[in-house]
């Protein structure tokens, strides 16, 4: 009998915690997430083929006992939708598997499991497979909250909108919304950086806007001179927050 067949006939199975981990600062774990990283046995974490461990692991690991068994799971970086979906079932079928054993796990993943985590597509095929599957989401600090809290600036304030978006394909979504919010932030910036910044430009929102490299983490840096970045080149964990009315000449100190 399979492990999902077991699941369904006996409804046994443990409890999958999606925990957010925070943008990379251990500290900025919550109460509630540490507390289920303490108990349970299976901590399943999110690889691509090039990575050994997970950043989200590393940060997640001081906090997991002693005899947690750790589980990888394998999401290749490509956008063919065909691998991605094999992906996704392969993950989904090793976590029932597991919880079918009636033993919880957590799926720790980098800021908070519903704002741009793979931990979404698991949870949909999980359902998926097993409309019954025992699922708790806590959430998790978001880079860009520690970014805001790093620049000391709001993200928004009194009436103001502020819109989240992707920078992953480019530009497209940044002049889609900029006329109609007053604040964005702009993620997944690294690959087209560049083109990005050149959007801001056109829009005249250079002045407003800061970028933040891998907050939280070693080799952090800040900057508003968004073409002369002090050496530094922009990583996956580069944000860029963007003020239209920022009153203020500096966003954060020296």
């Amino acid at each position: 009998m399979t492990a999902v067949a077991r699941s369904k006939k006996e409804n046994k199975s443990g409890t999958l915690y999606a925990v957010g981990v925070g943008p990379g600062d251990p500290e900025l774990l919550t109460i509630k997430g540490k507390r289920v990283l303490e108990k349970v046995k299976y901590v399943f974490s999110a690889t691509s083929k090039r990575e050994k461990e997970s950043l989200a692991l590393d940060i997640a690991r001081p906090f997991l006992k002693e005899d947690s068994q750790i589980v990888p799971l394998v999401f290749p970086m490509v956008r063919n939708k065909k691998i991605l979906e094999e992906a996704w079932t392969s993950a989904a079928k090793k976590v029932l598997e597991l919880l079918g054993t009636g033993s919880d796990g957590a799926f720790v993943t980098l800021g908070d499991p519903c704002t741009y985590s793979t931990f979404t597509y698991l949870h949909r095929t999980l359902i998926s497979l097993l409309p019954g599957t025992k699922v708790e989401i806590i959430p998790g600090i978001t880079s860009f909250q520690a970014a805001a809290a790093r620049v000391k600036s709001p993200l928004a304030e009194g009436e103001e909108s502020l819109a989240v978006v992707s920078g992953a394909k480019g530009s497209k979504e940044i002049k889609r919304l900029a006329n109609h919010v007053d604040n964005l932030v702009i993620m997944k910036a690294y690959r087209h950086y560049n083109k990005v910044v050149d959007c801001l430009d056109e829009l005249g929102l250079l002045k407003g806007t800061v970028a933040v490299r891998r907050v939280g983490l070693e080799g952090e840096s800040v900057t508003e001179k968004l073409r002369d970045w002090d050496g530094h080149t922009p990583s996956y964990f580069t944000l860029l927050i963007t003020k239209k009315n920022r009153e203020d000449k500096k966003l954060h100190n020296s």
